[in-house]
């Protein structure tokens, strides 16, 4: 048997594996897997470098399926080369519950699946985050423990979508060169022909934006072999565009859109296996077939080996290193250094933003954690996210700890993702807080795959000030709150800022958002505690002066107006307390005793949040006032601002006040 017959059956393998299961579910994509299966037996028989035994292996290749529609190709890639986690059984469950060949990769419920695609663009941009996670890792621990490639195969869609652009102009920057993208040029969208809504040049696009292009057609293999043996001896980023034809061997649907998104049919299966040749049953892969398969899958083991005895004879302090840091766990100083932190912090007394606020807890913890990895989308001296550990990152030098991403808030949400789910670094990403809208696709993506990205999010609110409306946040808390699985931590002095800081750092499976002032806050806890108190998500910060009538519950800025209101009103013979709300999210994670003991039994709640109501029904029922936004902002002086809008602490105790006397009313 010749090499080309033997790639064609192995191709073959995937395109019937994945056309089978598509129509068994009467659901799915089998278009792309069909066109792309010859790009994707060439890269993993030929040149991935992975181990389906060990399959978190430090410095294996890294593949993104960023065309994440094409499901089946991956897990038709991941049965036959190997992975325990994909059984044909798996296969034949294609799109049902509880399987893990789910409707699109899904990163978690398989070995083999580094990443969640789906949402089109969001995948190649994950392939930036890797590759830039390798050269970092690569600059500190060398080629002996870090030197590996980064594939995606990307679509039509993930390049029209915006996010490429972002992804691919930061790459070329960079110069990340062990990134290659191969381009399914298969001329299809859903709606048909791309030339329907798209004429762009793809190469010349790329070539702008720093990198080396080439093209093949998209099913000769030994094209495609050179192809990729050329892309890995360049100094830049590789985009390899691949012409291909979407559902190819399907006789009357092969490059149209009819072949896109659904079920070829039984008809057209049956043709499809007469015109490939392919005599055999649904889901079944003759045993020679799967037998090169899975040698191909066995290619990598030598090199897995020699890199665990690399691993095994490294220096002892930078094998330590680099094992705690993949592994995730944080250096055992840090504790320490937070706590002698907060103590200076209770002697100090400091009145800051709680932007500058973090920038100090930072300073703390980037000398802790050699892991953390900071940035901003061109917002450095407002974010206030680089310390003087953290020298830039740039295409010379790989050593350093800051990145500057420029104006590209979407792809550097979405590079952070790559970083986390690379391994081995920790991210955090700043912009202004209104500009998650940008973020937030990548930000879901956080929370459904449970990273731990952190994204330092400034001038939270109306006391930005003169920026006006444009700017000032006030349905983001509530919007990011409604995200599964995601912290919003929202600290009110220096010191929440620090614990806020600190249960980012140690929540593995859940990304945090820190919603940060511009406007100098003064210090609201005056005594040292050594305990996190913001693990609770809310806490009492002040305590009423006798059986209460009034409990405030308030976030960051509006903490010290909550205070100033419960003076008043216990000097008018109110008891009032105050309850600190950091974190919703880890309040409702807390008994329901705990929970029951901070809402309290007061007569009237009252909420304070330079934001929307929405969400604040955790702590308030529906006749309890809250003091806050009821649209958007304006351009003024921050001060003026809080007192146009009425979020002061004079409308705290006239809301309080109104509540009781209707309270005594009846």
């Amino acid at each position: 048997m010749t090499q080309s017959e033997k790639h064609e059956r192995m191709a073959n393998a995937i395109r019937f594996l994945s056309m089978d299961a598509v129509e068994q579910a009467n659901s799915g994509h089998p278009g792309l897997p069909m066109g792309a299966a010859d790009i994707a037996t060439v890269l993993f028989s030929r040149f991935l470098k992975h181990d389906p035994k060990n399959p978190d292996w430090p410095d294996r290749d890294r593949f993104v399926l960023s065309a994440g529609h094409g499901s089946m190709l991956l897990y038709s890639l991941l049965y036959l080369t190997g992975y325990e986690d994909i059984t044909l059984d798996e296969i034949k469950n294609f799109r049902q519950f509880g399987s893990k060949t789910a409707g699109h990769p899904e990163y978690g419920h398989a070995a083999g699946i580094e990443t969640t695609t789906g949402p089109l663009g969001q995948g190649i941009t994950n392939a930036v985050g890797m590759a830039l996670a390798e050269r970092l890792l690569n600059a500190r621990y060398g080629d002996e423990l870090v030197d590996h490639y980064t594939y995606t195969i990307a679509g039509d869609g993930c390049l029209m979508e915006g996010i490429s652009q972002e992804a691919i102009a930061f790459a070329g920057h960079l110069q990340l060169n062990k990134l290659i993208v191969f381009w399914d040029n298969n001329g299809i969208t859903i709606d048909g022909s791309v030339d329907l809504s798209d004429s762009t040049d793809q190469r010349a696009r790329f070539e702008a934006s720093g990198w080396a292009t080439l093209e093949v057609d998209g099913h000769d293999a030994e094209a495609i072999a050179e192809a990729i043996e050329k892309a890995r001896g360049n100094d830049k980023p590789t985009m390899i565009a691949c012409k291909t034809e979407i559902g190819r061997g399907a006789p009357t649907k092969v490059g149209t859109n009819k072949v896109h998104g659904s079920p070829l049919g039984a008809d057209e299966i049956t043709a499809t296996r007469k015109a490939l040749d392919w005599p055999h049953e649904s889901f079944d892969i003759p045993s020679e077939i799967l037998d090169d398969w899975r040698l191909a899958g066995l290619r990598s083991t030598k090199a897995r080996t020699a890199w665990e005895d690399r691993l095994q004879n490294a220096d002892p302090e930078l094998k330590a290193a680099f094992e705690r840091a993949m592994r995730g766990d944080l250096p055992g100083a840090l504790e320490t250094a937070i706590a002698d932190y907060k103590k200076t912090l209770t002697q100090d007394k400091p009145k800051v933003a709680t932007r500058k606020a973090s920038e100090m807890a930072l300073e703390v913890i980037n000398g802790a954690v050699p892991e953390t990895i900071g940035g901003s989308a061109d917002l450095t001296g407002s974010n206030n996210t680089k310390t003087s550990q953290t020298k830039p990152v740039s295409a010379e030098d790989f050593s350093g700890r800051y990145i500057y991403y420029g104006i590209r808030e979407h792809g550097m949400a979405a590079a952070m993702n790559g970083i986390a789910l690379h391994g081995g670094l920790i991210p955090y990403g700043a912009t202004f807080m209104v500009f998650t809208d940008y973020c937030r696709p990548a930000m879901r993506l956080s929370s459904l795959m449970g990273l731990r990205v952190i994204y330092v999010m400034t001038h939270d609110s109306i006391g930005l000030g003169e920026d006006g409306p444009t700017h000032q946040p006030v349905e983001h808390l509530a919007a990011l709150r409604a995200i599964p699985n995601h912290y919003i931590f929202r600290p009110a002095d220096a010191c929440e800022t620090m614990e806020c800081w600190q249960l980012a750092l140690e929540s593995r499976d859940t990304p945090s958002t820190l919603a940060l002032t511009r406007q100098g806050l003064p210090t609201v806890r005056h005594e040292f505690e050594e305990e996190n108190m913001c693990r609770y998500g809310a806490y009492e910060l002040e305590t009423a002066s006798a059986q209460p009538d009034v409990t405030i519950f308030a976030t960051g800025s509006e903490v010290e107006l909550a205070l100033e209101a419960r003076e008043t009103l216990e000097a008018k013979g109110h008891p009032t307390r105050v309850v600190s709300v950091p974190c919703f999210e880890l309040f409702e994670q807390q008994s329901e005793a705990y929970k029951a003991a901070i809402r309290g039994n007061s007569k009237v709640r009252v909420g304070v949040e330079a934001a929307l109501r929405q969400g604040w029904d955790l702590f308030l029922d529906r006749d309890d006032p809250f003091v806050g936004m009821k649209g958007f902002g304006a351009s003024a002086p921050a001060d003026e601002l809080f007192e146009h809008f009425g979020i002061t602490a004079e409308a705290i105790v006239s809301a309080a006040e109104k509540r009781l006397a209707a309270l005594d009313r009846g």
